[in-house]
């Protein structure tokens, strides 16, 4: 590979305030991460604009789980690029990982930083401004690294507590991208939770990569999440993307805290057990059946969504039919759909029987067919209730936000302020397919 020529110092805009613009795809990880970073740059008084507002520094934090995330991420690494020719373009993300050396190779990227060395972007670019040859490999390499969101791109804040994963399922890059998992430690996740309180936010969102799987000490997923529900503040508290690890009696429990709301996107992937083996799950559908069986005994309208992979390797119309039906039973009220999408070097770019792509856009339409049904049939049933919404925007006098079961709710705003949470009378569904939402009146 050849070597990279890093820009010289540049000169920014006359008043000496320099500006920067990000741009996230993926997870809610990585939106936390940018959140994270939107935070540093603020406090070291950088201003925060869009991408076509001029940017001094374009950071493009990518994703790189499925091809047309790789896709995505090229297209808006070139279009951030060529629309700022004299910023400074640093892209981060799995997709630093996954085609670094390409990536390091494109003159309109200034640099190329690793997941584990994203937490201190701010230290590059400030070193780069002032006129210092810094190469990113030379940054702290520190998963854990990043403070407390203070200035955010979103209502809501994410705390991490775990990256990484151990599961090498056949069908997933992630532990290459974003290596072994790695857990905070209690203490450091606790007060980040109080530090985020403190800075005004409502609802955080726990977030990982298999943040069931936490383990400090003999601390547990389960007992780091009992403590942070008793940090002191009026707080929800919410759980990201999680895998169906067969919680138990005393997980359903923590749910009766009022501070946590009643939502869990479980991952299933599969409705055949085939498929699930093949995919190398650790799991069963009779494991993730207990496990909805078990919440909804306590909870009858506890709200789960999950993410679906269709035309994975070798998957039957059978196989595919018993995905169908999975999707009815448990009544997910969304699923995210993915089309199989080859990773290289992963054990399924090796399965035979590889899914034609028309066959993949055909199931997954079917998919999303379905979900948008399951969707309407969960919202409907809560016409006629009340929902506690914290407020995320408001556009022309309109409310948006979602309630305790992460259902999407709009009402007008009657002044109201962003950051508010209001107990809105459930009225009528409106909006069609992914757009559908609950309509009400203000009842607090």
């Amino acid at each position: 590979m050849r070597r990279k020529v890093y820009p010289e110092k540049r000169t920014v805009n006359p008043n000496n305030t320099k500006k920067v613009a990000f741009k996230t795809l993926g997870c809610r990880l990585n939106q936390y991460e940018t959140d994270a970073l939107v935070t540093n740059f603020d406090k070291a008084g950088y201003q925060l604009v869009g991408v076509d507002e001029s940017p001094d520094v374009v950071v493009v934090n990518t994703c790189t789980v499925t091809n047309q995330s790789d896709q995505k991420s090229r297209t808006t690494i070139s279009q951030a690029a060529r629309a700022n020719n004299n910023a400074v373009v640093v892209v981060t993300g799995c997709m630093a990982n996954n085609f670094k050396e390409k990536l390091e190779s494109q003159e309109n990227i200034t640099f190329v930083v690793e997941n584990n060395r994203k937490s201190s972007i701010l230290s590059l670019v400030d070193a780069h401004f002032s006129g210092e040859i810094l190469h990113p490999n030379q940054l702290p390499p520190d998963v854990f690294r990043y403070e407390p969101v203070q200035k955010s791109l979103h209502t809501r804040s994410a705390v991490k507590i775990q990256d990484g994963c151990d599961n090498f399922c056949t069908f997933c890059i992630i532990p290459m991208v974003r290596g072994r998992a790695v857990s905070r430690p209690v203490a450091e996740v606790l007060e980040s939770v109080r530090k985020t309180i403190e800075n005004g936010f409502k609802e955080i969102v726990i977030t990982g990569v298999n943040i069931g799987r936490y383990e400090d000490g003999e601390a547990r997923f389960e007992d780091l999440l009992a403590q942070i529900l008793e940090v002191p503040g009026n707080f929800r508290v919410r759980i990201s993307s999680l895998e169906p690890d067969g919680f138990g009696d005393r997980f359903v429990d923590l749910f009766k805290h009022p501070k946590l709301m009643p939502h869990l996107h479980l991952c299933l992937q599969s409705g055949s057990e085939k498929t699930l083996l093949r995919m190398r799950r650790m799991y069963d559908v009779a494991q993730f059946r207990k496990t909805v069986n078990l919440f909804r005994s306590v909870y009858p309208d506890f709200n789960f969504t999950t993410d679906i992979i269709v035309g994975f390797p070798g998957e039957t119309e059978e196989e595919f039919q018993e995905t169908i039906d999975a999707v009815k039973e448990f009544n997910f009220s969304h699923v995210h759909t993915f089309k199989y999408s080859v990773r290289k070097g992963t054990r399924a770019e090796r399965l035979e029987n590889h899914i034609p792509e028309k066959i993949k856009t055909e199931r997954s339409a079917q998919i999303r067919e379905l979900s948008e049904e399951n969707k309407k049939q969960y919202l409907t049933s809560f016409i006629g209730k009340t929902q506690q919404v914290l407020v995320e925007k408001i556009t022309q006098g309109i409310a948006n936000g979602y309630g305790q079961h992460y259902v999407p709710v709009r009402f007008k705003s009657n002044g109201i302020q962003k950051n508010t949470v209001h107990t809105i009378q459930l009225i009528e569904i409106r909006g069609v397919g992914e757009n559908m939402y609950l309509f009400g009146e203000l009842n607090d």
